[in-house]
């Protein structure tokens, strides 16, 4: 499949297919032609994998980086900056990410920056990539204070889903990615029932096509784009906490959580009913989800964090159901959250 995200001059392919790494010499000779060097940036893990058979028809330079959220900090940014320096790459070069979502923020912010912005194309390796941080130009690092809190826009040139590569992820790593898919599974408002039928590379074309489809209409989540941060601000802080405390978080067991407190939220403020909170609960369980696979921390602590979210304006702001749908909802009474939380715990 390949999906097109409309942004103009900017617009680009997302190919969905086994094998979809095989067509980057042909990405890279269609769009960078004055290119001599391609930088590959992955992890010394995923270097080693048997489908690290990469052709790009380039001088390839492969720069390593750590594996997972240990990537996404600005010390590591300076370091691969430093290192596309060193290999001279200049500003007709491109700079190709091969691997999951830490990878791609990474390597897109490097490229968004170096030279005051080169080319780059994503090659996606893990079911979260394919789903979400690969496509749509949204990069980042972290700071201590929050998730993303550093970061750009920058569109690539192409994003090759291969399909083929997923075979060799552990468990974990596919639920992290099935809570990026069961939150754009609930925004479309797709049953429940229907996710044991839909074939995993469905659920990927369903999640692309969705994330394209937001992009081109809002490329800088001036609006309606925000609502794919659905679940995510206690994703985020969650996530904080965990780095905080050295707790063995992922991303998609916090999007869980935080796509369950959502819907709970939105009861408490009349938003939704208790059968909407069911259909939350009943879509989560269908994709082999819990909520409750994040540890317990203080409901103050995760409002303080939440507070900083890239999406607040010096209030809480959340993505909430409705009766007109999912959308931004900001100004969120602190203490209806805090009750919320620990309610939530209490079903633990």
């Amino acid at each position: 499949m390949r999906v097109p995200v409309a942004l103009g001059e900017r617009a680009y392919d997302v190919v969905v297919a086994d094998g979809a790494r095989h067509e980057l010499a042909a990405l890279l000779a269609a769009r960078a032609p004055r290119a001599r060097v391609a930088a590959l940036v992955t992890t010394e893990p995923l270097r080693a994998e048997p489908w690290f058979d990469l052709v790009t028809g380039l001088e390839a330079v492969v720069l390593t980086v750590p594996d997972g959220e240990a990537a996404k900090s600005l010390a590591q940014l300076e370091d691969l900056l430093e290192r596309l320096a060193l290999a001279n790459l200049s500003r007709d070069d491109v700079v190709v990410a091969v691997g999951g979502g830490a990878v791609c923020d990474l390597a897109g912010f490097a490229a968004s920056v170096y030279r005051r912005g080169v080319g780059v194309v994503h090659v996606a390796t893990s079911l979260v990539a394919q789903v979400d941080a690969a496509v749509g130009g949204k990069t980042g690092v972290n700071l201590r204070a929050g998730k993303n809190l550093a970061g750009t826009f920058h569109q690539p040139w192409g994003v090759l889903c291969d399909t083929e590569v997923l075979t060799t992820l552990p468990e974990r790593e596919i639920r992290n990615g099935l809570a990026e898919v069961a939150k754009c599974w609930l925004i479309e408002g797709r049953s429940a029932e229907a996710v044991a039928v839909t074939p995993r590379a469905g659920l990927v074309e369903m999640a692309v096509g969705l994330k394209a489809r937001v992009v081109a209409s809002d490329e800088r989540e001036g609006g309606p784009r925000a609502v794919l941060n659905y679940g995510h601000t206690l994703a985020h802080a969650l996530e904080a906490l965990a780095r905080a405390r050295g707790d063995d978080v992922r991303h998609g067991e916090a999007v869980a959580t935080g796509l369950c407190v959502a819907a709970r939220l939105a009861r408490a403020l009349g938003r939704i009913d208790d059968g909407r909170v069911a259909y939350h609960d009943a879509v989560l369980a269908a994709f082999g989800l819990s909520p409750w696979s994040t540890p317990a921390y203080e409901p103050g602590a995760l409002i303080e964090v939440m507070a900083r979210d890239k999406k607040a304006h010096h209030d809480l702001t959340f993505v909430l159901d409705g009766p007109d749908g999912i959308e931004t909802v900001a100004g969120v009474d602190a203490g209806l959250v805090h009750g919320v939380l620990e309610r939530f715990e209490e079903e633990r």
